[in-house]
């Protein structure tokens, strides 16, 4: 892993539909509007891609921490695209500011940390954990 900078960016875009919504995940009877575990998504997905250039091969990074507000509902059809940037990074822990929006409204943001995994040796350590 190569030093990660503070001010890193990444994105992640996302079209609503309807396997994104709400009334999907939880309750029937909710509205037809993007859920907050997919919002989430996207904004993890965009701090993975603000970091990725930063990775060696065989190195990805999983999420410890997530603290969002969902500001605005977001209806199917809509564009969500997420934004992270590196708030701060040290040794394998990285820190992120995350927001997200739907045109030009801000519909989430909050913070996010991830740390970087071998992806090898985090397979072996779950291998041992299945079988126990």
């Amino acid at each position: 892993m190569r030093t990660i900078p503070s001010g890193a960016q990444g994105s992640f875009a996302i079209d609503v539909t309807p396997e994104h919504l709400a009334n999907r995940f939880k309750d029937a009877t909710l509205p037809p509007v993007l859920a907050t575990p997919v919002m989430i998504m996207a904004m993890e997905n965009a701090a993975l891609n603000a970091i990725k250039p930063y990775l060696d091969p065989g190195e990805t990074a999983v999420g410890t921490r997530v603290d969002v507000s969902h500001l605005a509902a977001t209806p199917v059809g809509a564009r969500v695209v997420a934004f992270a940037e590196v708030a701060s990074a040290v040794g394998r822990h990285v820190e992120f500011r995350v927001r997200a929006v739907a045109g030009s409204e801000e519909i989430g943001r909050g913070t996010h940390a991830r740390i970087v995994i071998d992806l090898a040796r985090f397979n072996e350590q779950l291998a041992v954990r299945m079988v126990h």
